[in-house]
């Protein structure tokens, strides 16, 4: 199915080439920057029934502009960027359906099971979204924090994804090396995530064209979600149409998928 995002950066609605990501912004490549209000997608989103979808907030000063799209669209989308044990309730209340989480789980690249215990029983595994975001490195997969800057010890494979999954109830994992690139989908990483992925699990990153979202369902068999951001045409693209996303999840929806 196809999934729809919100990527925020200085309060704008974005499409950035993500490995370019840094803290500083100095040198992130923006390949599009709305002029629409981020509550203009969450209501187009709303409007079509497009659930699972998710806004992430790209470093700081998003906070009124992700506020602005969860208020549009109250338990429609997932919120992630920032996320602590502290807030997580906070980001629920003002209408997120879930949050998802990174880097704030990570210690010196390694993670930290006490607070990833501590954010379940705070806000429960349910509405838990756990963001395996990852780059490639020595032909494997690494999960990624810091802006998809820093390398941690975690690997994505199908013993992580099993473990993960007794702490939270989907994956959302970003190919950070492909991320805004319009390139075509990580492949390897779609067959991994399809195998080894116990939970529902959105991908993201690469996608040109509306063939990636027929890959994906079938190489995912109904399982892994897509996510197009750069590729399509609401946020400048040319290679997909959001109408025929929208298309698409009625024809899965007509056939028995969620």
């Amino acid at each position: 199915m196809f999934r729809p995002c919100i990527d925020l950066r200085n309060g704008k609605v974005v499409q950035i080439v993500g490995g370019t990501l840094t803290d500083s912004g100095i040198d992130t490549v923006t390949r599009f920057e709305s002029s629409q209000h981020p509550r203009w997608y969450a209501d187009l989103y709303r409007r079509d029934a497009l659930t699972g979808g998710h806004v992430i907030a790209l470093g700081p000063g998003n906070e009124a502009a992700a506020l602005d799209a969860l208020s549009a669209w109250p338990g429609g989308l997932q919120y992630g960027g920032g996320v602590t044990a502290d807030n997580a309730e906070n980001w629920l209340e003002a209408g997120a359906s879930k949050i998802i989480v990174t880097s704030w789980l990570f210690q010196n690249a390694r993670l930290d099971f006490n607070r990833l215990e501590e954010l379940v029983r705070r806000i429960g595994r349910e509405r838990l979204v756990l963001d395996l975001s990852c780059r490639r490195r020595d032909d494997r997969f690494w999960i990624v924090t810091d802006r998809w800057q820093t390398f941690t010890d975690v690997s994505v494979d199908a013993d992580s994804c099993r473990h993960l999954a007794q702490f939270c109830s989907e994956f959302l994992i970003h190919a950070a090396d492909v991320e805004g690139l319009c390139r075509g989908i990580d492949g390897k990483l779609v067959r991994i995530l399809a195998e080894g992925c116990p939970l529902p699990t959105t991908y993201a990153g690469g996608a040109k064209s509306i063939k990636d979202l027929h890959t994906v369902q079938q190489i995912g068999s109904g399982r892994i979600h897509l996510t197009i951001g750069s590729a399509l045409d609401i946020f400048g693209g040319s290679g997909v149409r959001y109408a025929d996303c929208v298309a698409f999840n009625q024809q899965q929806q007509r056939l028995g998928y969620t």
